[in-house]
């Protein structure tokens, strides 16, 4: 049933990019996005791209990116009923029904902020309806996820399996804990996107919020 659904209806999802620039962090988010809605059989637009902001060569050449300067109002402006937006203030948490309701999945960048800034507040008065993931925040890359194992592999929210707030080990001597919630992966650890781990390593004398 699950490999029907990801045939013959898949999502969209799309992240209205919120900022003028992209940093290191987001663009590892957006490439693992976009690989795993392509291997999904989803697609993947980032919409109010700056005609301004040159994409990193490598996420650029990413299979399962469409880069849209266009806003999320401007593409489906004929479908504003069809699209979720995946919002922490909402009232109704997110359910496998609503992948029978909705066609479009939209994430405000950046969701990961922390201590969070409600980026996603600029999307909400533009009327969409909205659907919540949960009381824990997420990253971007992780909040997708859990959307599409939702509407797309029917897996209600509370039987998907997490890691909050997993430590990662910088040094013989120094850790630091990530402050958002992960999708347990079978390997018994959090989902992260590639290269994200070496990222905070890289930049450990950094604070989390500096990444983005």
């Amino acid at each position: 049933m699950t490999d029907q659904n990801s045939s013959t209806n898949p999502v969209t999802i799309v992240v209205e990019h919120l900022d003028p620039e992209l940093g290191a962090w987001s663009a590892l988010e957006y490439g693992c996005i976009a690989r795993e809605s392509h291997a999904a059989g989803s697609r993947f637009l980032l919409s109010s791209v700056p005609t301004s902001l040159q994409m990193p060569e490598e996420l650029a050449a990413t299979e399962g990116l469409k880069v849209e300067h266009r806003s999320i109002e401007e593409i489906f402006a004929d479908r504003k009923s069809k699209v979720c937006l995946l919002d922490p203030a909402a009232q109704a948490e997110l359910s496998p029904a609503d992948g029978e309701i909705f066609e479009v999945f939209l994430f405000g960048g950046i969701l990961g902020d922390h201590p969070p800034r409600d980026r996603t507040s600029e999307l909400r008065k533009k009327g969409y309806a909205g659907r919540r993931l949960g009381p824990k925040q997420m990253t971007t890359d992780t909040a997708v996820r859990v959307t599409r194992m939702v509407v797309h592999e029917k897996v209600p929210l509370e039987k998907i399996q997490y890691i909050d707030h997993p430590e990662i080990l910088i040094s013989e001597h120094e850790r630091t804990e990530m402050p958002f919630r992960y999708v347990k992966g079978d390997d018994g650890q959090p989902i992260m996107p590639q290269g994200m781990v070496d990222l905070i390593k890289k930049d450990a004398d950094q604070g989390i919020d500096d990444l983005f």
